[in-house]
C-alpha cells in the first residue's frame, strides 16, 4: 500500500471516528497504540472497489458543504456530474487504482479531486474532497442501480 493511500485512509479514519474535524493529510496527528488498534478495526469495515462497482452505475454524492449531486461513471474513464435539482453539469475523469476510485472534476471556475474508499457493510462510501488544491469537504457517495 502506498504511503499516500495510507495517509488518505488515516484522514478518513480521523473524520469518521469523530475524534477530530476534517484535517489535511499534512496535519494528521501521530497515533498512539490505542488509536492504531482502532484504526485497524476501522479498516476491517473497508473493502477494495472492483471495476464492476463502476460500470454504468449512478451514484448520489453528498458533502458536508451541503451539495447533492448525481454521478455517472463511464467505461472509458469519464464521468458526468449533475446537481440533483438544478441539473448543472460538470465533466470529469476517474480511474481505479489499488481498490480506490480516484476522481477529478472540472467546472468553469473550479477543479475538484477526491479518492473514494469503499465501505464493506453498505454501498455508502466516503471520500475527502479538495477544491482547487485546498481541503474542501467530507463526502458520502451511495451507489444506486442505473
Amino acid at each position: 500500500m502506498s504511503s499516500h493511500k495510507q495517509r488518505q485512509q488515516l484522514q478518513l479514519f480521523y473524520r469518521e471516528s469523530e475524534r477530530v474535524r476534517l484535517l489535511d493529510v499534512d496535519q494528521l496527528p501521530a497515533m498512539n497504540n490505542h488509536e492504531m488498534a482502532d484504526f485497524h478495526l476501522w479498516l476491517e469495515n473497508k473493502r477494495d472497489f472492483s471495476i464492476a462497482d463502476t460500470e454504468c452505475r449512478y451514484w448520489i454524492k453528498t458533502c458536508s458543504a451541503g451539495h447533492v449531486t448525481e454521478l455517472q461513471f463511464f467505461p472509458d474513464g469519464t464521468l458526468d456530474e449533475f446537481t440533483l435539482f438544478r441539473r448543472e453539469h460538470a465533466k470529469g475523469v476517474w480511474y481505479l487504482e489499488d481498490g480506490v476510485i480516484h476522481v477529478e472534476l472540472n467546472t468553469v471556475h473550479n477543479n475538484y479531486r477526491y479518492s473514494i474508499y469503499a465501505n464493506r457493510l453498505a454501498n455508502i462510501h466516503s471520500a475527502v474532497e479538495y477544491k482547487n488544491g485546498a481541503l474542501h469537504a467530507y463526502l458520502k457517495l451511495a451507489q444506486v442501480r442505473g
